[in-house]
């Protein structure tokens, strides 16, 4: 083994080394940062966890209600999966200090047909998903979509979008440096290419040029393609692609019930049960009881997963009819506002101890009541969300709290409330008078 390959191989364990140490220091705080939320029970079967994580998060399935923007995400969705095959030969040529080392190890025309049909796919995917990255950053940039044009999307979340597809570019540019450079260096000491179609034609044009400088301008392709992978392992849990990994895991754990489902709470549902029947024995309860939820630490480990897995994408927020009319309610903002909110409990306890407190909370500091009330529980944002998160079951936990441990509701709302305690109805009239209307009819 020569001096260069010992360099190449120690350079790559270094880059590949502090890529996974940081990327899991991050990892391992999100996962922390979820477990910050109370336990929930997902009472589903194993069949029913492998079906929604199998036709939602792997295939896509809720994407194709907007069919041109799933057809383009499943153009990347598809070239993120398929261009994976390529890099397994580029670490294990970064194991080994070798050079293509699957190509030249499994010799035969069965195997190298193969291999020049993978490669060939992955190019032309690649090639597509360039375009296909374009025209995501103009969507975002230049044509007036309007969930993309909120408020909550301002800054950050804007430059975090335009990064990823950024690194798209940049890592399609250098695969095909990389073949391309490779190509005309096998053109030139064999007479002709590997066989591939888009890079041959680029190692054609690139032929005549000197050695040397194919060699660069291989080398600059594969280890640009190496860094920018790396650099994507890294950036991944601070940005919303997260979801590439968390949309598996959240579409695992669906909730089995019908989507809207408001479950009652045990203290509240207890009282109620003891009011009916005089020998109901209402179990003891260890602490006070709080009902709803004015922190994270107040919502389910399972909320806190969706704000994690949400991918921005805004298609509950252009359901929301509450949005629509014009209100600040945004299903959108209530996960990313969520998940900021951890984020910003993290920092403080690694800045200032597990004991942190910074006196501020989700409710208020975060999410406003103007937004909670504007809520009509519609579920429309559940229903439209590609990878099966809650909104609503957020919106429904604060609101929860801001009325019966702030109480803090409207004038209208309370007189909802009164009616219901005393009537059994939203309306001011006795029950024994509920019926009165039939009299009328024959």
């Amino acid at each position: 083994m020569g001096f260069l390959q010992i360099i190449q191989i120690l350079l790559f364990l270094a880059l590949v080394g502090t890529a996974g140490y940081i990327a899991y220091g991050k990892f391992k705080e999100i996962y922390d940062n979820i477990n910050m939320g109370k336990p929930e029970v997902i009472d589903t079967t194993l069949g029913f966890r492998i079906k929604n994580m199998l036709l939602i998060a792997f295939g896509q399935k809720k994407m194709f209600k907007l069919t041109f923007a799933a057809l383009l995400h499943l153009v990347i969705y598809v070239s993120f999966c398929i261009t994976q095959i390529e890099l397994i030969e580029i670490f294990l040529d970064g194991l080994t200090g070798s050079h293509r080392l699957l190509y030249h190890t499994f010799d035969g025309p069965v195997f190298q047909t193969i291999y020049l049909i993978v490669i060939n796919f992955i190019e032309f995917l690649s090639l597509l998903t360039f375009f296909v990255t374009i025209i995501f950053i103009l969507r975002r940039t230049t044509f007036k979509i309007e969930r993309f044009k909120k408020p909550e999307l301002k800054g950050w979340p804007f430059r975090d979008a335009l990064i990823i597809l950024g690194f798209e570019l940049t890592l399609i540019t250098f695969i095909f440096m990389m073949n391309g450079g490779d190509s005309a260096l096998h053109i030139q000491e064999h007479g002709h290419g590997y066989g591939f179609i888009l890079s041959g034609a680029l190692g054609n044009a690139l032929s005549g040029l000197p050695t040397g400088l194919l060699a660069f301008i291989e080398r600059v392709g594969w280890w640009g393609h190496l860094s920018m992978v790396l650099t994507f392992l890294v950036y991944l849990p601070y940005s919303k692609h997260l979801h590439v990994m968390l949309a598996f895991p959240n579409t695992f754990f669906t909730r089995p019930e019908p989507k809207g489902e408001i479950h009652n709470m045990p203290a509240i549902m207890n009282e109620v049960k003891s009011m009916i029947d005089p020998s109901f024995v209402v179990p003891a309860t260890e602490g006070e009881v709080q009902f709803g939820a004015k922190d994270v630490y107040d919502l389910s480990w399972k909320n806190l997963l969706d704000a994690y897995t949400c991918t921005e994408c805004g298609r509950c927020t252009a359901a929301c009819p509450a949005n629509q009319t014009g209100k600040k309610l945004s299903p959108r903002k209530i996960m990313m506002d969520t998940r900021d909110r951890m984020e910003e409990i993290s920092k403080g306890k690694k800045e200032h101890g597990p004991d942190f407190a910074d006196n501020k909370t989700l409710l208020g500091d975060y999410i406003t009541a103007e937004e909670l009330r504007a809520c009509t529980t519609c579920n429309a944002c559940v229903e439209e969300c590609p990878v099966n998160i809650s909104p609503l079951s957020i919106i429904v936990e604060l609101r929860r709290n801001l009325i019966m441990e702030a109480s803090d509701s409207p004038a209208e709302w309370n007189n909802i409330f009164a009616n219901l305690e005393n009537n059994q109805a939203p309306w001011q009239f006795s029950p024994e008078d509920r019926l009165k209307w039939t009299e009328e009819l024959n």
